[in-house]
């Protein structure tokens, strides 16, 4: 069982909240973990690579030199492979590097990574946010009291935001994502998660409504 700290909107504790990590994801695969990792930064590249093979270069076609008599080796154009200036013998092409984990071990990879970060004491509760307004000094002020500030952050709020959103965005190494948007790694790859009580309670009852079903 987990004691996780909650804070106000404010940045002031008030209160812990308890929680088993197993209730989220009964145990955690790291290969899995690893894998959907993999998979969102791969998803992630561009694949505009390109180098010019040797016909694509400029330079003459010409033979450098007669085949036998000078003491050389053998040698064919300026352009070849092997030459300074020449072209790429197996050139790189421009390449689609996505692919997709099948979506069950997704959804499964997202708790289980909760799961790890909750079992790692790296979460925090926020009791609630609410901002008419965006404005970043409601929001560094909150992670400030939280201690959080100068670590890379994931806000998780129950649903999209705007204002908590626009708020969070100028802070540096801090990043928003609505509960429907939360994925593995965008859970890994910050040191500390916030999240919303609302959204802690909307896994924990989908965790325990998919184990009984």
């Amino acid at each position: 069982m987990a004691s996780l700290p909650v804070y106000n909107q404010a940045g002031e504790k008030v209160g812990t909240y308890d929680i088993n990590p197993s209730e989220i994801a009964a145990t955690v695969n790291k290969q899995l973990l690893h894998d959907a990792v993999v998979m969102y930064q791969a998803n992630l590249r561009q694949g505009t690579h390109r180098t010019k093979t040797r016909g694509e270069v400029a330079g003459s076609t010409k033979k450098m030199y007669r085949q036998k008599g000078t003491g050389n080796a053998r040698a064919g154009s300026k352009r070849s492979g092997i030459r300074r200036g020449g072209g790429h013998i197996f050139a790189r092409r421009p390449r689609d590097y996505s692919y997709r984990l099948p979506r069950k071990a997704l959804q499964l990879a997202t708790k289980m990574a909760l799961a790890s970060k909750i079992e790692n004491a790296q979460v925090i509760v926020l009791d609630s946010i609410s901002i008419d307004a965006p404005k970043t000094k409601t929001v560094a002020k909150m992670l400030n009291g939280m201690g959080v500030i100068g670590n890379s952050t994931l806000i998780a709020t129950s649903g999209h935001d705007p204002n908590v959103y626009k708020s969070a965005r100028n802070i540096d190494r801090v990043s928003v994502l609505p509960l429907s948007d939360l994925n593995a790694y965008a859970i890994l790859r910050n040191q500390r998660l916030v999240v919303t009580r609302a959204a802690l309670d909307t896994v924990k009852n989908s965790a325990q409504t998919a184990d009984a079903s």
